[in-house]
C-alpha cells in the first residue's frame, strides 16, 4: 500500500527525472554512506559510555558530580544540536587546537546523544523494583555486583526500545555535521545536487541511504528484545 501510494504520487508529478546525471557521481554517495557509518558507529559507542557515566553521576553521593550531571543533561537537551555543533567546533575546538573536523564532529554528536541516553538509562534503572536492590544487599553483594548481575540485566530489557530510537536518531543527526564540512552522506548529496541541479535524484538516494542504516538497528534490536523476554 505504501509503495503503491509513493508510485502513484511520483508518477503524477510534472518532473522529469535524470538519473544518468546523478549516477555519474555515484562514488560520492558511496563515500558519504561509508563515512556516515563510521561517524555513527563511534558516536553510538561513545554516547552510550557518556550516558552510562552521567546516569551514574545523577545517583552519585558526590553533590558536585550530581550537579554537573544535571547541568550537562539540561544544557544539552535544552539547546539545538545545530547550535552546539557551531559553538563546540568554531569556539571550543578551535581554541583548544583540535582541527580534525571528523573527530570533533563525532564527539559533538556523542555528547548530544549521551544526554538522552543518560536519561534513558536512569529511567530504566529506577524502574527496577526496590525489592531487587534489597535482595541483592541481603545476599552481601557489592554495588558493582548488584548492578552488573541483578539490576542492569533487568533494566536493559526496558531501555532497549528507547535506545533503539536514540541510536537511529544519531545516524540521522549526523547529517547536521555537514554544517562544519564533514563529508558524510548529506553533504555529498548536497554537492551532487549543486553540480547537477537534480534535486529529487540527489535526495531520494539520500533518504534510502539513511533507511538502510536505521532499519537494521530497529530489526536486530527487536529480535534481541524478543530473545531477552524468553
Amino acid at each position: 500500500m505504501v509503495f503503491a501510494t509513493f508510485y502513484f504520487m511520483f508518477k503524477n508529478i510534472s518532473y522529469t527525472f535524470h538519473w544518468d546525471t546523478v549516477y555519474a557521481y555515484r562514488q560520492k554517495f558511496i563515500d558519504g554512506f561509508l563515512m556516515t557509518i563510521v561517524i555513527s558507529f563511534f558516536a553510538l559507542m561513545l554516547s552510550f559510555a557518556i550516558g552510562l557515566f552521567f546516569a551514574y553521576g545523577q545517583k552519585s553521593k558526590l553533590l558536585i558530580l550530581r550537579f554537573l550531571s544535571r547541568f550537562y543533561i539540561e544544557l544539552i537537551r535544552g539547546t539545538p544540536l545545530l547550535v552546539q555543533i557551531l559553538i563546540f567546533f568554531y569556539v571550543f575546538a578551535n581554541n583548544l587546537g583540535f582541527e580534525n573536523r571528523y573527530v570533533v564532529g563525532t564527539v559533538i554528536l556523542a555528547l548530544f546523544a549521551g544526554a538522552y541516553v543518560s536519561e534513558i538509562i536512569r529511567a530504566a534503572l529506577e524502574s527496577v523494583d526496590y525489592e531487587q536492590y534489597e535482595t541483592s544487599m541481603s545476599l552481601g553483594m557489592t554495588d558493582t555486583q548488584m548492578y552488573l548481575y541483578i539490576i542492569f540485566p533487568q533494566a536493559l530489557r526496558r531501555m532497549l526500545p528507547a535506545l533503539t530510537g536514540q541510536f537511529a536518531s544519531i545516524i540521522k543527526d549526523s547529517s547536521l555535521l555537514s554544517i562544519i564540512s564533514v563529508r558524510e552522506l548529506t553533504m555529498n548529496a548536497q554537492e551532487v545536487n549543486a553540480y547537477t541541479y537534480s534535486t529529487l535524484e540527489s535526495y531520494i538516494p539520500l533518504a534510502i541511504g539513511y533507511l538502510l542504516l536505521t532499519y537494521p538497528i530497529s530489526y536486530y534490536t527487536g529480535r534481541l528484545e524478543a530473545q531477552m523476554k524468553k
